[in-house]
């Protein structure tokens, strides 16, 4: 394949989307920021592309709940070429609000842009500090297929949310999640341990950061990998070697995936 294209989708409130084309072009990535209305104008457009990421930020300025009204755009108005988009065997990845918006319209967990699975099995609920938190931490790969990051890897990643706990509709589905290895990441300590606040920041069941689709390509996670692509982003880096910022990877595995 020649040069990937990445498309880093936008709307009002959105306040991530040049980080993220930056780490995109970094990986090697051709990358546009498009608004999501130019999008509904021309959903053929998606077709131009292989990689959609959806940043973090505050969609709308997070009215209703995070992510809320981007997912009712992506239930409502693309739903269609969304779903296109996954059955052709390309990568999504949602970033904190992104994520927010992938689950409220169904795209995760089950990878199915559709109302009937919109926010229905899980969702991202209020942190149970009752307030948003914004700091560093560490997660741990849980997931063997996940196209992102491989198994047993720990990395540290900033994240600034609010909504960020995790919480399944039941048992069924978390069992649902981890028999089919798409829990991607969860929260635990440098050392790999998961452990209860400020390791696990928000609450989430079963210390999950980030899930994946049942394919491994369709990925969401809270913490933010397009803010530590440059060593001097992490804030030890005058004190110890930072070989290569961790939020490189996510990036550099899609790259690597599509290229193949």
């Amino acid at each position: 394949m020649a040069q990937p294209n990445a498309l880093v989708l936008r709307v009002a409130g959105t306040n991530c989307d040049m980080e993220t084309q930056y780490a995109l072009e970094q990986a090697g990535f051709k990358a546009q920021r498009v608004h999501a209305f130019r999008l509904m104008e021309q959903p053929e457009k998606l077709r131009d592309f292989q990689f959609l990421v959806i940043p973090g930020g505050f969609s709308y300025g997070d009215d209703i709940a995070s992510g809320k009204i981007l997912a009712n755009q992506m239930l409502y108005r693309l739903a269609g070429p969304l779903n296109e988009f996954v059955a052709a065997g390309k990568l999504v990845l949602g970033i904190c609000n992104g994520f927010q918006a992938m689950i409220k319209a169904g795209l995760l967990p089950w990878a199915k842009v559709e109302p009937a699975a919109a926010h229905a099995d899980a969702t991202l609920a209020w942190n149970d500090c009752g307030r948003f938190q914004d700091r560093w931490v560490h997660m741990r790969s849980d997931s063997g297929k996940c196209v992102f990051i491989p198994r047993g890897q720990v990395v540290a990643l900033p994240m600034a949310h609010g909504e960020g706990k995790f919480v399944p509709r039941d048992k069924a589905v978390l069992d649902a999640l981890r028999g089919q290895d798409q829990v991607a990441l969860r929260y635990c300590d440098a050392a790999g341990k998961c452990g209860p606040y400020p390791i696990n920041p928000n609450g989430s069941i079963d210390d999950v950061a980030s899930l994946c689709d049942p394919s491994g390509r369709v990925m969401g996670l809270m913490p933010h990998p397009e803010r530590f692509v440059e060593a001097t982003q992490h804030p030890n880096w005058t004190r110890k070697k930072i070989d290569r910022p961790d939020g490189r990877i996510f990036f550099q595995r899609a790259f690597e995936y599509l290229k193949g």
